[in-house]
């Protein structure tokens, strides 16, 4: 048997990984004051409907529960968090800085970068209309990235706004409910023949090469790039107003981050989204939000990409995974005082290790060596003392064995 296509099995290297990414996920996200929320793994098809139209339900994993009730594997966690705001918005303070590190399914064709799971990072800002939000969100994206060793040469956040193509379309008389059709072509630009994209924009195709061409110029976008620039960071972002997401709910500035050398599809996306918890609330609520997701799957292979990088987190792995002391049972006579003090040092906070049945010496040690341990307490024939090996010198010593708690303290390195 096999795992489903599009699935993976996480063994403790890969586990080890994917850990070390939420590590540093859980840390960038908390130096920002962003607190940490859940929602549930199933939701009411409805409510992807709701957000998305009919069409969603192609790329979900659904199905009919027992209660008869259509449910679906959550594929993204802004729905709920717009659920879970209408539900609660009045027992929190504005605005909300809320962050999630989840798993998310589609059921849609698996390629590289794309998977049927993954998991997610969503931050997300509840509340705060003000340019200062987008700033700290795009802030944040930056850090994160940087967290794991990554420079401004190694990845770019390309920045637009909505607004400017929506203005644009409104001085062109473009009916409104064309806008997410042409917000659409904008989208696939450079990604679809320009052949095909002119016949799409039908009049509309000069102007826009030409916008396209010349960058466009946006007030709101440069005042973001400045801010940015105050704190440093604005090596890492670049105005392109081509990007403007392919979600119909944006509706202002937004973003999406890619290796600078152009080998890897998005690592990152998002932007604001004033007008969503509205609609999925039916106006019973509604706020400003602005928030964005990381994936890890092409974070991973980013990571992996880039020597640098890899070689950070492979060393911060090894690191997080050795123990403090291995007890090495030399006489099983000695086991029961020897599980005495094992679970008196585990108590203390320490990471310890011993063999589980009885085994050669040299082989203890070698797994003392092989588990990263900084001290073996060998029980043996010097009972009531103890010999205590310092493995990384080679070291050793004798020491009454009512004394190891304070002997481990006074050697922890």
């Amino acid at each position: 048997m096999q795992s489903l296509p599009g699935f993976r099995d996480f063994p403790p290297e890969e586990c080890a990984r994917r850990n070390y990414i939420f590590a540093r996920w859980r840390e960038v996200a908390r130096h920002y004051g962003f607190v940490e929320w859940e929602g549930p793994l199933l939701e009411a098809t409805e409510l992807y409907k709701k957000k998305s139209g009919a069409e969603i339900v192609d790329q979900l994993f659904t199905f009919t529960d027992k209660g008869e009730r259509e449910v679906a594997l959550r594929p993204e966690l802004t729905p709920t968090l717009a659920r879970v705001v209408a539900a609660h918005e009045r027992e929190f303070k504005k605005p909300l800085k809320w962050f999630s590190i989840g798993q998310f399914f589609r059921y849609e064709k698996q390629q590289r970068g794309r998977l049927r799971e993954h998991f997610q990072l969503n931050c997300d800002i509840t509340g705060e209309a003000g340019l200062a939000a987008d700033i700290e969100l795009v802030a944040l994206c930056i850090d994160v990235l940087r967290a794991f060793g990554f420079g401004e040469k190694d990845f770019v956040i390309r920045i637009s706004d909505r607004e400017f193509w929506t203005d644009f379309l409104r001085e062109k008389d473009v009916p409104v409910d064309r806008w997410d059709e042409f917000l659409q072509v904008i989208d696939k630009f450079g990604r679809e023949p320009r052949e095909k994209t002119a016949e799409k924009l039908g009049k509309l195709v000069d102007p826009v090469f030409a916008t396209l061409k010349s960058g466009g110029k946006s007030e709101k976008l440069g005042k973001l790039v400045d801010g940015l620039r105050g704190r440093g960071l604005a090596d890492f972002v670049s105005i392109d107003i081509g990007i403007v997401r392919g979600l119909a709910y944006y509706t202002g500035i937004v973003f999406e981050v890619f290796d600078r050398a152009g080998k890897f599809r998005a690592i990152a996306g998002g932007g604001r989204y004033d007008n969503l918890i509205g609609q999925l609330s039916d106006g019973t609520v509604s706020l400003p939000a602005l928030g964005f997701a990381m994936g890890d799957v092409v974070l991973g292979e980013l990571i992996q990409e880039i020597s640098r990088v890899c070689q950070i987190m492979e060393k911060a792995i090894a690191q997080d995974r050795k123990i403090d002391i291995y007890v090495v049972i030399a006489k099983e006579e000695r086991r029961a005082d020897a599980l005495k003090q094992i679970q008196q040092l585990r108590d203390g906070g320490y990471r310890v290790d011993y063999p589980l049945t009885p085994t050669k010496v040299a082989r203890q040690f070698q797994a003392a060596e092989e588990a990263g341990a900084s001290l073996a307490v060998l029980h043996g024939d010097e009972w009531p003392q103890l010999k205590i090996k310092n493995m990384a010198t080679g070291e050793q010593e004798l020491i009454p064995q009512e004394n190891l708690k304070d002997y481990v303290a006074a050697h922890r390195s």
